[in-house]
This record gives structure tokens, sequence and C-alpha cells, in this order.
């Protein structure tokens, strides 16, 4: 099924950008000194934050694009590129686009609220993911259905977000550091395919306008 393959490209597409796996550590590090029930108030709020902007981006990034006479085969391959550095950042296990700095790391610390920075931005919703999200919706431009799908798979990995949160101390003690960096690899080399076919389909629909 053609529209399952999309849903399943796109579903790794969005858990590797939004990179529930990679980000949990920082909110574990940023959270420690706070209690149970605020890690999980913070948790829920980063979460639903990044989600809002996601989806908006998804709603109305096309419109936004227009707007600025971007086309779309230069998105596809501007955000092929984009997504292709976050695959290099991911697999030499390097911070990527959507990490945070060690200054922000420090301007984050508590009593600063830390919901919309850095957890929501750059964190979750960074630019990988933001872009990602708006080239899965113009590629299922006028197909409703599949826009529909692509959004749940969106609350699916925001969801995946939301857990790796909660049960972030369980999941740093499973994974350790080496088994994080495995992930990050792995999810690396499965993002770098994927943008460069972003990349392939910008410049063939460019070339053929």
């Amino acid at each position: 099924m053609p529209e399952f393959a999309t849903l399943l490209s796109a579903f790794v597409t969005l858990l590797v950008t939004i990179g529930p796996f990679e980000t949990a550590p920082v909110f574990g590090t940023l959270t420690r000194d706070v209690t149970r029930g605020e890690r999980l108030r913070i948790a829920r709020q980063a979460v639903g934050i990044a989600g809002i902007v996601l989806i908006a981006f998804a709603l109305g990034g096309e419109r936004l694009l227009s707007i600025l006479h971007v086309s779309l085969p230069a998105l596809r391959t501007a955000g092929g590129v984009l997504l292709f550095l976050e695959a290099i950042n991911l697999m030499t296990a390097n911070p990527g686009t959507s990490a945070i700095n060690p200054e922000e790391r420090d301007e984050a610390r508590p009593p600063r609220d830390i919901t919309v920075f850095p957890l929501a931005f750059p964190l979750i919703a960074g630019p990988g993911s933001l872009m990602a999200v708006i080239l899965l919706m113009s590629k299922a431009q006028g197909d409703l259905v599949l826009q529909a799908g692509i959004l749940a798979v969106l609350v699916l990995c925001l969801a995946i977000t939301l857990v790796a949160f909660i049960m972030v101390d369980s999941l740093r003690r499973i994974l350790g550091v080496t088994g994080t960096d495995v992930v990050g690899r792995i999810s690396g080399l499965l993002l770098a395919a994927m943008a460069m076919q972003f990349v392939f389909d910008g410049v063939t629909e460019g070339l053929l306008r």
C-alpha cells in the first residue's frame, strides 16, 4: 500500500528529527533538581507547546512559503540539505540542529521556566522537525486523508516523546551512553537516506518546471 509506505516514512522522519531518545537525557539534566510532579508538568507543557507549533507549521507552512514566493521544489531541496546536515550530526554523535549550547543550558536552569525554551523549541520543535513536517505535508498535497494520517503520525511521535521524558531515568539506565549513541547513529543513517530522496525529488521537479 503506497499510503502505508508514505506514513511509515513520515513516522521514521518525524521520530528521528524530533529525537525523543536523544532529547530525553537533556530534559533529565535540566529537570534533575525539580520534584517528580513538577517534572511531569514541565514535560506535558513542553510537548504540548511543541505540538501546537509543529501542527501550525504543518497546516500553514506551505501558505507561508507561497507568500514568500518559495516554490515546493526549492523547499524540498533546501529541506533535504538541512535534514542531511542533521543526519550527519546524529551519525557523528555531535549535537544536532535541535540541540542547545552550554550557555543556553545554563540560562534554562530553574527557577527560569524551561517549558518553551529550550524544551518546546528548539529541542522538540527544532529546525529539522519543522522542516520535515512541512515537506511531508507538501508531498501529500491534495490528499486530505494522507495529510490527516501524517498529522496522526506527528501526534504519535509527540506521545512517544512525552513517554520518553516521563521515563527518562529508566531510559537512561536501559540504554546508557553507548545505547543512546547507537540509536542516534542508526537514526542518522535513516534520516540521511530520506533527506537525499527529498533533494532528488526537489531537483527533479525543479528541472521539469
